[in-house]
C-alpha cells in the first residue's frame, strides 16, 4: 500500500479529520538510520504527525518543524515536513532499547522522559511561528494533543501507531487527527470521545487492511463525513552540496581558515539522510 493522507470534515464543518497511513515513511527512516524497533516507534509517531500536521499549512513553501527533546535515553527527535508532505527525521540516539511498558507496547515514554515539545511553522514571514509546551506524557501522540488544546486553543484527539513485526521490520504505520472547530457542541465532543475510546488501535485497523478512508469512515460516518481530497506523503530529504556551502559559509571566514589550516578540508553529513559531502582545502578556500 503506498503512503497517503486523507483530508475531510463531518458534523457540518465542525469536525475537521485527517488520516494516514506511513508505513513506508516509517520504514524508510528505520533503513536509513539503523533505527532500533524503540527508536522506530519513536520517530514513526512523530514523522506521522508531522506529515498529518502539514495538509494544514496554506502556502505552498511552507515547511513544518517538530522537535522533541527529553531527559530519556533516546535524546530527541527532530522531524521536518514541507507543505506536501515530504517528511524526514532523526532521533539523537537511535539504538535505544528498553523493555516493553505495561500495554506490552514500545515504551516510547520512557525513552523520551520528561521534556518540551516545539513545533516551528516557517511561513515565509519575516519570523517564524513558534509553539512551546511541555512533554505530558513523552507518547508523542498525547503530546501533539496537549500542543494544540494548550498553544493554538484547538480542542484535538490524536492517535499515532507503529507496528513492527517478528524481524522487527515495520509492518504498519498510521494515524489520524481529530479537531473541534467553532460551532462543535457538547453533543458532538461527547459522540467524539466515545469513538476514539471504542475502537481498535490504529495499527490494527491498518494490519486489517483498513484503509485512512475506512478509518475515517468508522470514526465519523454517522456525523456526514465528507473526504476533501488525498495526497501522497514519502520520507524525503532535500538536502544539497549548495547547502551545505551555506552551511559552511555562514561560520564566518575565521573560522573557515582555521578548518583549512588544521584539516586542510572538510565532511560534512546530513543528520537527515546520512549522506556525506566532502570539501577540500581548495573547495573551502574559494567558499572565503
Amino acid at each position: 500500500m503506498e503512503d497517503y493522507i486523507v483530508r475531510a470534515t463531518a458534523g457540518n464543518g465542525t469536525i475537521r479529520a485527517i488520516a494516514a497511513v506511513t508505513t513506508n515513511m516509517v520504514k524508510e527512516s528505520q533503513n536509513t538510520h539503523g533505527l532500533s524497533p524503540l527508536a522506530t516507534a519513536a520517530l514513526g509517531r512523530t514523522m506521522t504527525a508531522a506529515a498529518i500536521m502539514s495538509t494544514m499549512l496554506k502556502g505552498e513553501g511552507d515547511t513544518i518543524t517538530v522537535q522533541i527533546k527529553g531527559d530519556g535515553p533516546i535524546g530527541g527527535i527532530v522531524v521536518v515536513s514541507d507543505s506536501q508532505a515530504n517528511v524526514k527525521g532523526y532521533v539523537h540516539h537511535p539504538l535505544v532499547y528498553l523493555p516493553l511498558n505495561s500495554q506490552g507496547k514500545f515504551d516510547v515514554a520512557g525513552a523520551v522522559g520528561k521534556g518540551y515539545l516545539n513545533v516551528i511553522k516557517d511561513m515565509g514571514l519575516k519570523e517564524p511561528y513558534i509553539g512551546y509546551v511541555d512533554l505530558v506524557s513523552g507518547e508523542i501522540a498525547e503530546d501533539i494533543t496537549y500542543y494544540y488544546a494548550f498553544s493554538e486553543q484547538i480542542p484535538t484527539v490524536t492517535s499515532l501507531g507503529v507496528l513492527t513485526n517478528a524481524s522487527e521490520i515495520v509492518a504498519s504505520a498510521g494515524g489520524f487527527i481529530l479537531q473541534l472547530m467553532p460551532g462543535a457542541d457538547e453533543e458532538t465532543i461527547a459522540f467524539i470521545e466515545n469513538k476514539v475510546n471504542s475502537i481498535p488501535s490504529v495499527t490494527g485497523l491498518l494490519s486489517e487492511g483498513k484503509l485512512p478512508e475506512d478509518i475515517l469512515n468508522i470514526l465519523l460516518s454517522e456525523k456526514d463525513l465528507k473526504i476533501i481530497d488525498k495526497k501522497p506523503c514519502r520520507y524525503m530529504c532535500n538536502c544539497s552540496r549548495d547547502r551545505m556551502e551555506r552551511s559552511i559559509i555562514s561560520l564566518g571566514k575565521k573560522e573557515i581558515l582555521d578548518i583549512v589550516n588544521t584539516d586542510h578540508g572538510a565532511e560534512l553529513q546530513c543528520h537527515f539522510c546520512n549522506k556525506k559531502y566532502r570539501f577540500s582545502e581548495e573547495d573551502l578556500l574559494s567558499l572565503i
